[in-house]
C-alpha cells in the first residue's frame, strides 16, 4: 500500500473519524528530459531576479501575491501558516447528494481514505455502508497545500474514496467551432454515422 500524504479525520456533526489519505493513482507515463542535441547535455534551468539580473539560490525565493502588475505583496510561509483554516485537519462533510447529481467535469484527482487505527474502524464503515446504500456522495471541504478545497467522498469497492473537485467549471457556451463547408468525404461519413442525441 502506498504511503499516506495526509492524515486527518472526516468529521460531520458530532462524528469524528480519523483517518489517513494515499494516492488512488499512479502515474505510468513516460516522461523525457530536454537535452543539448549536439552533445546529450541536459538543459538545465535558472532562477533569475528580474530586478538585478541575479541567479537565486531556492533559500533566496519566498512566495509574492500580485496586486497589480505593478505592485507585489510578499507572503511568508509563517503567515500562511497561521492563516486559520478551520479545515487544516479535518474533511468536513457539508451535504449529501444523489450519486448522479456529480457533474463529471468536476473530478481531479482521486485518492483512498483509511481508518487510521482500530477505533475509528467501526464509524469508518458505518459511513461507508450508509454512503453505500443510500446510493449518495458526500460534499467535503478540507484544507490541501494550505488553500480550502472541495470534494466528494464516494464508495469505490471497500473503501471511501476522496475526489478532489477541480477548480471552477467554465460555461461551455464561448466555445465557437469554425464552420466549413462539407466536402465529400465529410458527407459521406454523416450518412454512414448512426445518429446521436446527446
Amino acid at each position: 500500500m502506498p504511503r499516506p500524504v495526509w492524515s486527518g479525520a472526516i468529521s460531520f456533526g458530532l462524528v469524528t473519524i480519523p483517518i489517513k489519505v494515499v494516492t488512488a493513482t499512479e502515474d505510468h507515463s513516460i516522461s523525457f528530459r530536454q537535452v543539448h542535441t549536439e552533445d546529450g547535455g541536459r538543459i538545465r534551468y535558472q532562477k533569475v531576479c528580474e530586478l538585478d539580473g541575479k541567479v537565486l539560490d531556492q533559500a533566496e525565493i519566498g512566495k509574492g501575491y500580485e496586486i497589480t502588475k505593478e505592485t507585489v505583496v510578499q507572503v511568508s510561509d509563517e503567515e500562511l501558516r497561521e492563516m486559520p483554516l478551520p479545515t487544516a485537519k479535518a474533511i468536513e462533510i457539508v451535504a449529501f447528494v444523489p450519486r448522479d447529481r456529480v457533474d463529471p467535469v468536476q473530478i481531479s484527482t482521486s485518492y483512498y481514505l483509511q481508518a487510521d487505527g482500530q477505533v475509528a474502524g467501526k464509524p469508518y464503515k458505518l459511513l461507508r455502508e450508509a454512503l453505500k446504500r443510500s446510493d449518495r456522495v458526500a460534499i467535503a471541504k478540507f484544507a490541501w497545500h494550505g488553500r480550502e478545497r472541495l470534494g466528494l467522498l464516494q464508495v469505490l469497492d471497500e473503501a471511501i474514496s476522496c475526489i478532489r473537485c477541480a477548480g471552477r467549471t467554465r460555461s461551455a457556451t464561448p466555445v465557437s467551432w469554425p464552420r466549413r463547408r462539407p466536402t465529400s468525404a465529410t458527407r459521406r461519413w454523416t450518412v454512414r454515422s448512426p445518429s446521436w442525441t446527446p
